[in-house]
């Protein structure tokens, strides 16, 4: 039977990815695919759950504005979330799925949804990385 680890990976190289850093010990992949706008996405196998996230931007002056629009477009977001890291300056896009039953269909979603949301709001995106 294969671990969860394998399964990720497999699903990875199936959907065409580029896997740019493994490392199987801290169940962790970084994978890039750029025409989709995927660029060193992270993925972390932490039994039960999966975490992915990728850096979106960094915000250099804070302010009330852009978090009220970040926070509305996470409504929009079909899987995860706009985040922020423990300083509070990096926007990051985040997911977690449980492990057990995630299939190719689910796990695709959620790496779409993030892909969607780049081709999307990347304008924006430029936008709050300027301030």
């Amino acid at each position: 039977m294969e671990n969860h680890f394998d399964i990720i990976k497999n699903y990875l190289i199936e959907l065409n990815y580029s896997i740019t850093y493994e490392n199987r010990t801290d169940g962790v992949l970084m994978v890039q695919k750029e025409s989709d706008g995927i660029k060193n996405l992270i993925l972390g196998v932490a039994d039960p759950i999966l975490i992915m996230e990728q850096y979106i931007f960094k915000i250099n002056n804070a302010s009330e504005g852009i978090f009220k629009q970040l926070l509305q477009k996470n409504r929009d977001i079909i899987h995860g979330a706009f985040v922020l890291d423990e300083t509070g300056q990096k926007v990051i896009f985040r997911d977690t799925l449980q492990l057990e039953n995630l299939d190719l269909n689910e796990f695709e979603g959620s790496i779409n949804s993030l892909s969607l949301l780049l081709s999307e709001y990347s304008e924006q995106i430029i936008e709050f990385s300027k301030y």
